[in-house]
């Protein structure tokens, strides 16, 4: 019953904070968005048809049409599939690896310093370069620009767990644990991991944002995922050179990137407020 009532209390927590409420409701229309695509859409988004290129948003084609004649909403409602599959699989892959990188770098003080200074080294890169040259080496596919997202930003998740599994590991209920004989694998996973996962889930909903941002730059830079697959980048970059003949390729999928990163960085707010016990005690 307890647990009940604190899930209750945080969800009421939750839906009171206006923020976190807006930046919930625009990431749940991007994801109808993906997962409706087929029923919302009345053209292919692969289609050519040249006799109707550079037409602007219209009852027709409500975002317009490209140089190739493809309908630009099309494109943009199919785009938000890769963002959102990027974004789903770079969070699962940064989470689990960097959960692993740091707990098991708090608990064993060697190798921490082994970890902590390959992902120094990792950091000192900026990330867009850092992704381009793992995906110049790795070849421009969808899985390929996982990859590269996922190492630049495991780094991250890593040293944010880290912290907070320092701080338990020095709790004298763990010195207890350890007295009594516990292993370290089950001081880890059971005593310590559970205390990291709030920062864990703020932290995700962050490099979700992040790695949205970076296909789309990537894909802009023709790095990304490779046409005619429609992403957000890569129509970006079919409207870079046509910005004063045809606004509309760039504009739409511009505002569906921003207002995506929005919500999930209000999102991310609002469990930080949540979640972190200073900032709800600095409230009180």
């Amino acid at each position: 019953m307890e647990a009940i009532s604190r899930k209750r209390l945080i969800l009421r927590r939750f839906l009171a904070n206006r923020l976190a409420v807006t930046g919930s409701s625009l990431v749940l229309l991007v994801i109808l968005m993906a997962v409706l695509a087929p029923f919302i859409t009345a053209y292919d988004p692969l289609a050519m048809k040249v006799a109707d290129r550079l037409q602007s948003p219209s009852s027709v084609h409500w975002f317009g049409t490209d140089e190739f004649g493809r309908d630009v909403f099309s494109r943009v409602i199919y785009g938000s599939q890769i963002s959102l599959q990027v974004g789903v699989a770079v969070v699962i892959i940064t989470s689990l690896g960097g959960m692993v990188l740091g707990l098991y770098s708090a608990y064993y003080r060697r190798l921490d310093m082994v970890l902590m200074s390959i992902n120094d080294g990792l950091m000192a890169f900026p990330t867009i370069l850092l992704a381009i040259a793992i995906l110049a080496a790795l070849g421009p596919t969808i899985q390929n620009v996982i990859i590269s997202i996922s190492v630049v930003y495991i780094s991250r998740v890593a040293r944010a767990v880290r912290a907070a599994a320092i701080v338990v590991r020095e709790q004298t209920y763990i010195e207890a644990i350890r007295a009594l004989g516990g292993t370290p694998a089950r001081i880890i996973w059971r005593h310590i991991a559970p205390n990291c996962l709030s920062p864990l889930i703020i932290q995700a909903t962050f490099i979700f944002a992040y790695a949205i941002i970076i296909e789309a730059s990537l894909s802009f830079l023709g790095a990304g995922t490779p046409p005619p697959q429609p992403s957000w980048g890569n129509i970006l970059n079919d409207g870079r050179t046509l910005i004063r003949q045809a606004w509309w390729i760039m504009i739409f999928p511009g505002c569906a990137v921003v207002m995506t990163v929005l919500g999930l960085n209000l999102i991310g707010d609002g469990l930080r407020d949540l979640l972190d016990p200073h900032t709800n005690k600095a409230k009180s």
